[in-house]
């Protein structure tokens, strides 16, 4: 049985009182069905038909409500099937009394964009995703939104305008804007072909036979991995240095990347397999109450009746100020930060939430979600591995399979690992935390038996991702859950050299290099002295056996013990220099070599994709184009990295010579102001690649979102007191600065 919906309590009805909307859409509406009945062919359920032009003309009379279906472009892996689930969905709500209209954006894949200039448009998209979901809902008057999200930027992009277009309307005196998302299906990771295995493995047998063992070792570290896209960055990296080292051709190389890139990717797409942007935005955006369990993780795309019960859904939440989108995700804030965290969710989302936030009307920034992260413990409940069949699809075969329940499971052991959570936030089920738990069937992670990906015990005590404070910079953010504990300790409380790069390019160009470590020591990039004194520090042990060595040798022995630590430096990458791109591939190339992985962390004013692990620290402020700290560095300069304590600083090397640690910056600035100004005439040219049409200038920072100003400006109210809980299904006559909480 559909359920029929209310019409809209508002006041303002543009259809009712202008007649050019209900000429111009009702044949966009009935093509729209037509076409779902086609699409959906027999498996189609409803009765017979019934959307004549002279019933939606009725409908947009009466204020029936107008719901946008929202898709992406079918460019995108993730939204290839889009036609199915939104044909769905325009049945159902034609069914349930409402009218559907289908739109759809433009969706970036980051994966295709890495390495290329689109990277520079990727966070700028977000925005730009917010502002024509804006313009379409506010020009054809829809009401509320089914949105088919997606992957990348897209998500928090439609969230952030949905939010936004709630905080107007009722600024306005009309309606809250209802919505609910309905994430497309996990992608299902590919398999390396046997015969093209066994070729790869004769690769790396012939590597180790020419004397090159670490070129067989990061080869079978690549075949460890379930087979996705950014696990070809990392295949591609390895054979480039197999090709440098005359292992194989140059053709075998090319040959071996197509073999690798046609077996990757199921034919019925979807989102990638991986823990990263895509798949943290789902859980992210579950964890905001936006998302119905019913489609939450799956395999395929949603059945009817899957669909059914979500639209159903929005039946409860018409009206109600209470389930109005800006709203709901001011009431689960805190439990989406923790569900980000214990899921160990991507960097991307520190700046996304902050974004969706200041779109809501809230005020809110890095700083407020850093406090919120920190105020209690959340541990490590996220046991995701690409390498043991622990992906995202095995989460949804477990949820699909009825073992378990997503986030709902992974709400459940936060609380009974003494996480506080807003169990009584409202969510698009139209009911509240509380009362979706009160149904323990399959809720304990303890219901999966084999491989579980969400755990009852934590794997450890912290997860997550931290901001990061110095004397060089204000913040910047590194994704703790993307180191192991080792790794961790290999390289807190450490001096490390800086090796310096004024932009991605040429980072990655020496990151390829073979031979980089030699001619580091070759040129005496790192002075003996200083050498020692580094060594001191990290490595007191071995100080006075090696005080003797020379300079070569004892760089060989810091390399060959990992005591050596480096910060790969990359500036000039921020939201206003270049549109803060994702350091992805200097990061998997650091990742796909274990000798340097060992040695090396990445700093930089750009971002990581979701699928970064290892020592990766960016969004770091002010970026360099805006005269921050990172623009001064340079190679051979040092820093000591206090991770554990969320620190990073300049330390002086006359002081460290004389084993001290001293934090000093400010000199510097002066000393290299003429640096800086180069570097700066450097960055603008460099700027010039990027459209100015797509340029992220009048924009926020990173830590507060980079948004546009104006959003920035208006967000005034206060997530913690102006946010309604629980309230009678009513019109919404908020004054903007208040709440209905406060009438």
């Amino acid at each position: 049985m559909s359920k029929r919906f209310p019409p809209i309590h508002n006041q303002i009805n543009p259809y009712r009182d202008n007649v050019q909307g209900k000429a111009n859409e009702p044949i966009c509406v009935a093509g729209l069905l037509d076409r779902a009945k086609q699409i959906l062919g027999s498996s189609y359920g409803g009765p017979t038909p019934d959307w004549t032009l002279e019933e939606i003309y009725n409908r947009l009379e009466a204020n029936a409500p107008r719901i946008a279906i929202i898709g992406g472009s079918a460019d995108h892996p993730a939204h290839i099937m889009d036609f199915q689930t939104s044909s769905r969905a325009a049945i159902r709500i034609w069914q349930n009394g409402g009218v559907p209209f289908y739109f759809s954006t433009p969706v970036m894949c980051d994966g295709t964009a890495q390495s290329n200039q689109g990277m520079s448009y990727s966070l700028q998209s977000r925005n730009a995703v917010a502002q024509m979901v804006v313009n379409q809902m506010e020009a054809h008057s829809y009401h509320g939104a089914f949105v088919i999200q997606g992957c990348d930027k897209q998500p928090l992009g439609v969230v952030s305008a949905l939010a936004h277009l709630d905080r107007i309307r009722r600024y306005r005196g009309e309606a809250p804007v209802f919505a609910t998302f309905a994430p497309a299906h996990v992608l299902q990771g590919g398999t390396i072909p046997a015969e093209l295995f066994a070729e790869l493995e004769q690769v790396a047998k012939t590597a180790e036979e020419k004397g090159a063992p670490d070129i067989a070792d990061d080869l079978r570290d690549a075949m460890a991995y379930i087979l996705q896209c950014s696990s070809n960055t990392a295949f591609q990296g390895v054979l480039e240095r197999a090709v440098d080292r005359g292992i194989i051709s140059k053709t075998t190389h090319k040959e071996y990347e197509q073999r690798l890139a046609v077996a990757t990717c199921d034919g019925k797409g979807g989102v990638c397999a991986f823990n990263g942007t895509g798949n943290s935005s789902r859980h992210l955006v579950a964890g905001l109450g936006l998302v119905h369990p019913a489609v939450e993780l799956l395999t395929a795309p949603p059945a009817q009746e899957r669909v059914n019960q979500v639209v159903d859904s929005l039946g409860t939440m018409i009206n109600n100020p209470v389930f109005g989108t800006a709203n709901v995700i001011a009431a689960n804030i805190r439990n989406a930060i923790r569900i980000h965290s214990a899921s160990g969710g991507s960097t991307n989302l520190m700046m996304h939430l902050v974004a969706a936030m200041l779109y809501g009307g809230y005020r809110f920034s890095l700083g407020e979600l850093d406090r919120i992260h920190h105020e209690h413990p959340v541990p490590d409940l996220f046991d995701y591995s690409l390498t043991q069949g622990r992906d995202i699809f095995a989460l949804a075969m477990q949820c699909c399979s009825g073992q378990s329940r997503g986030m709902e499971t992974l709400f459940y052991e936060l609380l009974q690992n003494g996480v506080p959570m807003d169990v009584d936030a409202p969510t698009v089920t139209g009911t509240t935390w509380r009362e979706r738990l009160a149904d323990q069937e399959r809720l304990s992670a303890a219901h999966v038996k084999e491989n579980p990906i969400i755990l009852s015990t934590p794997r450890r005590p912290f997860s997550g991702v931290d901001v990061l404070t110095g004397n060089f910079f204000e913040s910047a953010v590194v994704k703790i859950s993307g180191m192991t504990t080792s790794q961790l300790d290999e390289f807190d409380k450490k001096v490390a050299f800086v090796l310096y790069f004024e932009n991605e390019d040429d980072a990655n160009r020496s990151l390829l290099d073979s031979h980089l470590l030699e001619k580091v020591k070759e040129a005496g990039t790192f002075p003996r002295e200083t050498l020692l004194a580094v060594l001191r520090h990290n490595a007191p042990r071995h100080y006075e056996d090696w005080l003797a060595l020379d300079a070569d040798l004892l760089f060989e022995r810091m390399v060959d013990s990992g005591e050596l630590k480096i910060s790969v430096v990359i500036s000039g990458q921020g939201p206003i220099a270049f549109g803060m791109p994702e350091m992805f591939t200097p990061m998997q190339h650091i990742n796909a070599n274990r000798r340097l992985k060992r040695l090396a962390m990445l700093i930089s004013d750009g971002r990581y994709s979701g699928v970064t692990y290892g020592a990766a620290i960016g969004h770091m402020t002010p970026e360099a184009s805006e005269g921050g700290g990172i623009l001064y560095l340079q190679t051979g300069d040092l820093l000591y990295l206090n991770l554990r304590e969320r620190q990073i600083h300049f330390i002086d090397e006359n002081a460290l010579q004389s084993g001290k640690l001293a934090f000093s910056f400010e000199p510097v600035k002066a000393k290299r102001a003429e640096l800086a100004d180069r570097r700066l005439s450097a960055i603008r040219t460099r700027q010039r690649q990027v459209a100015a049409s797509n340029r992220l200038t009048g924009h926020t920072d990173a830590a507060n979102g980079v948004v546009p100003l104006s959003v920035w400006e208006e967000a005034v109210l206060d997530y913690k007191t102006d946010v309604t809980y629980a309230g009678p299904i009513r019109q919404a006559s908020l004054d903007y600065g208040g709440d209905s909480s406060k009438k």
